[in-house]
């Protein structure tokens, strides 16, 4: 039995470099992580001031908020310095991955003590200045819309020059776009919460906003965590690509598919390895397959064992 082993990759030495729309999305998350900050501060500070637990829920949203976004322009910045570090196999994709999946984690922490603080509350209700809580959170709401507009900017700004109509899933820059969104909405949360406390006597609103806005946080970062675990456990055998893959070798005359794999190494790349058993194929028939379907795949090994 003779095998031949046949390493390929049909783009130029360097596929996984640092693309040119992530500097846009760097730069953009850099602004709203130091925006996100600022408002977290005063919010927090409010918060405990004015005694709102819906407004210090809102605040402490905002800090892991600011972490997460933090954690995404480290993830850029890191991913950009070591683009052309050989020690990657496949470039540093998942270094963004990584930090989406760590902001999720923080995330379901900050849920849990957000639960544990309002429930206090509820036991033990505290007057709480209105007016001024109000005005924080009005104000928060507004920088959230702000930062959603920059992020959704960039992001479409990322979408067009990217990929060659391959649809691009940025995680990081989703994971930065979904905190400023729950934001926003727990300073609407907030708002309406020290209304009706104010308005109507109803100062179980708050406390409860506090838990509402806490489920909220945990529902999301559980969605992210499990995208971005899906990715760095390399448990994606089940996207399209793979089928489209398996059906172009399974095409090839006289050839049965003996092995496969498919494992993701950029937003939009994949990389394969393939064993084929035939009489007659040769590798570089295989090779020559797989390129004329044009499937967003950077490198493939082949392998071909006669039976």
């Amino acid at each position: 039995m003779t095998s031949h082993h046949h390493e390929h990759k049909h783009t130029h030495d360097q596929p996984h470099t640092f693309h040119a729309g992530s500097e846009k999305a760097e730069q953009s998350t850099r602004w709203v992580m130091w925006i996100t900050l600022a408002t977290m501060v005063v919010e927090i500070a409010a918060g405990l001031w004015f005694n709102s637990m819906a407004l210090l829920a809102d605040g402490w949203h905002m800090s892991s908020h600011a972490l997460a976004i933090g954690l995404a322009a480290f993830a850029y910045a890191t991913s950009r310095r070591l683009a052309n570090d050989r020690s990657f196999a496949f470039g540093t994709y998942k270094i963004e991955v990584l930090a989406a999946f760590a902001s999720a984690v923080f995330l379901i922490g900050v849920a849990v003590l957000m639960v544990v603080g309002s429930v206090e509350r509820l036991i033990e209700p505290q007057s709480i200045h209105y007016a001024e809580a109000v005005a924080v959170a009005v104000v928060g709401l507004l920088i959230n819309i702000v930062c959603a507009l920059i992020l959704n900017h960039r992001g479409h700004e990322h979408h067009h020059h990217h990929e060659h109509g391959h649809k691009h899933h940025d995680l990081n820059l989703k994971a930065a776009y979904i905190h400023v969104l729950t934001d926003a909405l727990t300073s609407v949360l907030a708002i309406v919460a020290l209304l009706g406390a104010w308005f109507y006597g109803l100062n179980w609103l708050d406390p409860v906003m506090g838990v509402v806005g806490a489920v909220l946080v945990a529902v999301w970062a559980k969605g992210l965590l499990a995208q971005s675990a899906r990715v760095l456990l390399d448990r994606e055998m089940n996207d399209p690509v793979v089928e489209q893959l398996r059906g172009v070798l399974t095409a090839l005359p006289a050839s049965a598919v003996k092995d496969l794999r498919v494992w993701r190494v950029g937003s939009a790349k994949f990389a394969a390895t393939a064993w084929l058993e035939s009489a007659s194929l040769q590798v570089s028939d295989v090779h020559q397959a797989i390129e004329q379907a044009h499937l967003p795949i950077t490198h493939v090994t082949v392998q071909v064992s006669r039976p």
